[in-house]
């Protein structure tokens, strides 16, 4: 990434810089975005215990937010102050930083086996497993159809809500960033109270009391107003980033601890491509809505959407237990054992007592 953005401001500097290389540059570092998302997931059971992924997790989903928060507000000083191309070397430094970061952990991943089948796996190979996988496993299968469901409907809100903010609401540009940036500062309070949360409910219970309770502020969305009323807007936005932050906590801990070593990179990936693949599905049916029946009444239906989405979890085995199980549950066998194994954990208190 270092390299790629990188090479933005030398062929601007060079006076090379064309509008083929910025769209390759995007579609470039987009591709590296996702291999690094897959891979520091399953990265990550191998530096923690099993017991601390959810602090872990959590604190991982707190830097996210705030460098949500942090990261257009210091590029656009950094426009400002040396202009779009000293911005992009900024940009690629903070790459350098990161790289440098990651070589500097010691725990070194141990080798997997291969299978002696005579050929590599196909990447159309390792993708059927992944998803096979998942589909075995009912909370796998559960929290993929969550997410998926909800990103569909959280997408449509915000694309739709600078929209709502400016033409209906008539604001200031300043002040809609600073309401969307809102989603941020709930993400914050949701990565840093998730350990707390699912040490004082469970984290089972808490990944679908977030989703279907503390998610529901997110119905003032469409009901802000001018002047005063358009807090309302802040308010459920935030409980909306808060309450998914947490539940996506416990299921990505539950991931990681319950997958064999060998298959925690084809079920995040899997999983990834069904849950991102909502995204611009959601974004075409928001703006189709929103030109047929209007903006208000489309956030209405977005909002609702995304609330119900957590009765994903509800109907799930997550819903007869106190704490997600993150032993070995045998996920690949769709039926009572696991069922069972994830019972007895319960009945014991879990890993969150």
């Amino acid at each position: 990434m270092f390299l790629v953005i990188g090479s933005v401001p030398l062929a601007y500097a060079a006076g090379a810089l064309t509008l083929a290389q910025l769209y390759a540059v995007g579609l470039v570092s987009s591709v590296f975005s996702v291999f690094f998302s897959v891979a520091y997931q399953s990265y990550l059971p191998v530096l923690l215990d099993r017991d601390q992924l959810m602090d872990g997790n959590g604190k991982l989903a707190a830097c996210r937010s705030v460098a949500q928060i942090a990261g257009p507000s210091m590029g656009a000083g950094l426009v400002t102050l040396l202009g779009a191309a000293g911005a992009m070397v900024a940009d690629a430094l903070s790459f350098a930083v990161s790289a440098g970061s990651l070589s500097a952990i010691r725990s070194r991943e141990p080798r997997r086996p291969r299978a002696d089948t005579g050929r590599r796996p196909t990447l159309r190979s390792q993708i059927r497993e992944g998803l096979a996988y998942v589909a075995r496993d009912p909370i796998l299968r559960n929290s993929v159809a969550f997410n998926g469901t909800a990103n569909f409907f959280v997408i449509m809100v915000e694309t739709l809500g600078p929209v709502f903010l400016i033409r209906t609401l008539h604001l200031q540009p300043g002040l809609v960033g600073l309401l969307l940036a809102l989603g941020a500062v709930g993400g914050v309070a949701g990565g840093v109270s998730a350990q707390y949360l699912a040490r004082k409910v469970g984290s089972a219970r808490i990944s679908w009391i977030a989703m279907t309770v503390l998610s529901l502020p997110g119905l003032l969305i469409p009901l802000a107003g001018p002047g005063w009323w358009v807090l309302l807007f802040g308010f459920g936005w935030i409980s909306w980033t808060f309450a998914s932050t947490v539940a996506g906590t416990s299921l990505t801990s539950y991931r990681q601890a319950v997958c064999p070593p060998d298959m925690i990179g084809r079920v995040s990936a899997a999983a990834r491509w069904i849950t991102w693949g909502t995204l611009p599905l959601g974004g075409l049916a928001g703006g189709a809505l929103a030109t047929a029946l209007g903006v208000r009444t489309t956030l209405w239906i977005a909002v609702a959407g995304g609330c119900c989405a957590g009765l994903w979890l509800f109907f799930s085995p997550l819903r007869g237990l106190r704490d997600i199980p993150l032993g070995e549950l045998e996920p690949h066998q769709d039926g009572p054992a696991g069922v069972r194994s994830a019972a007895r954990l319960e009945g014991t208190g879990g890993s969150g007592s």
